[in-house]
This record gives C-alpha cells, structure tokens and sequence, in this order.
C-alpha cells in the first residue's frame, strides 16, 4: 500500500459552538480529562514549534506540566536549541493530537520564563535520575560518543548519590506559553472537519468562532 492510500474516516464526534464552554481554559481540560479516561498512552505531549529571529522553524514533542488562566507551561535546559530560539523569538505555537478521540487543540501565544521559584518546585518533584540528568545534559549541543555522556552522568550521580538533594541548576527551568488564540479540532467524515477557534480581543476578552475545514 502507498503512502498515498493510508487514510481512516474521522466519525466518532462532531462538535458544535453550543459544545464549549466559554472559557478556552476549561474547554482544554474538559478535552484532556476525556484523554486521559480514554487511556492515550501520552495525553500531555505536545509539538511545540518555535522559530529563529529570522524565521527558521523547528519543531518536537514536548510534555505538558501545566495549564491554567496564566498559560500552558514546560520546562527545559534554557541552552537548548528551543530555548535560544525562544529567547531570541518569544513566541510558540503548542499542538495536542488525541488520536484516540479524533482530535486537536492548537495553541499560539507569547512565551515567558516562569519564575525561579515556580522552576525549582517542579524540579524538586521529578525523579532522581532525572534531576541529575538535567546537570550532565548540555542539550542540543552535538555530542561525539553515548559514551562522553555516560562520563557525564556517571560525574554528576557521584556529586548526588540517590537521597541526596540535587539543586535546580541555572540553565534549566520552564517557560509559559500565554495563548492568544486556541482552536479545538474535531476530527469528520470525508475531512469536512468541525474547528472551534477562541481569539482574545483588544481588551483580552475570548471571542469564540468557526473555521472552515
């Protein structure tokens, strides 16, 4: 079979103006409650794309570690290629594809640092080995062998053996994307799609509309 041939009908659910609530924020957690009952294997992986100061986009998957009024954030080494990219362009688009439930939410907005205190909370929550790793992580730099990172990580476990307390390094921290518009996709039959797209105003209240598919 081609690639050309690969294709599915999307007809699990349609989706209507009168379906949403008028809050953006509570809609995208309406949809993601429903996305982890449906068992999706990674239901906060989102692409994040970013762009140089001139343009050049580049993309990947990133997790999702929180979502409010404020924003929708993740965290990363600041000297990765994102995190010059969003630094030197502070602006993101987020993308949740829910296969499972045929669907969507796009996201675009500013982006900013969060706090270094808000930082450190969640650093002190994640996992030993992955604490450690953000130290002997220089990413997005080109790396010679598996083996020079190896050496690396090997240093850093001997600075903080397991139960030791691993400090939030300076070049590792989170950022907000703050949305200035999010559409909600529903996938349809014959790709004649249903999209709810919510844009702020001038005055930063959500206005709510339909896109053609």
């Amino acid at each position: 079979m081609s690639l050309a041939d690969i294709r599915r009908e999307y007809t699990l659910q349609s989706l209507s103006r009168s379906d949403v609530d008028a809050d953006p924020i509570r809609q995208f957690h309406k949809w993601f409650e429903q996305a982890q009952r449906a068992e999706i294997l990674e239901p906060t992986a989102m692409s994040l794309a970013t762009a140089t100061a001139d343009g050049f986009p580049s993309v990947r998957i990133v997790l999702l570690k929180g979502a409010d009024e404020r924003g929708f954030v993740f965290f990363t080494d600041y000297r990765s290629r994102k995190g010059i990219e969003l630094d030197a362009n502070p602006r993101a688009a987020l993308c949740f594809f829910w296969d499972a439930l045929q669907r969507q939410v796009r996201i675009t907005g500013r982006v900013t640092r969060v706090s270094a205190a808000e930082s450190a909370e969640y650093f002190t929550s994640r996992p030993h080995g992955s604490k450690v790793g953000a130290w002997a992580s220089h990413q997005s730099q080109p790396l010679t062998a598996r083996v020079e990172l190896e050496r690396e990580v090997l240093e850093y476990f001997t600075k903080y053996p397991e139960g030791a307390d691993v400090p939030l390094p300076d070049h590792w921290g989170g950022y907000r994307v703050a949305p200035d518009a999010i559409e909600f996709w529903q996938g349809r039959e014959s790709r004649l799609h249903d999209r709810i797209v919510y844009e702020r105003d001038p005055a930063g209240a959500w206005t709510i509309g339909r896109l053609w598919p």
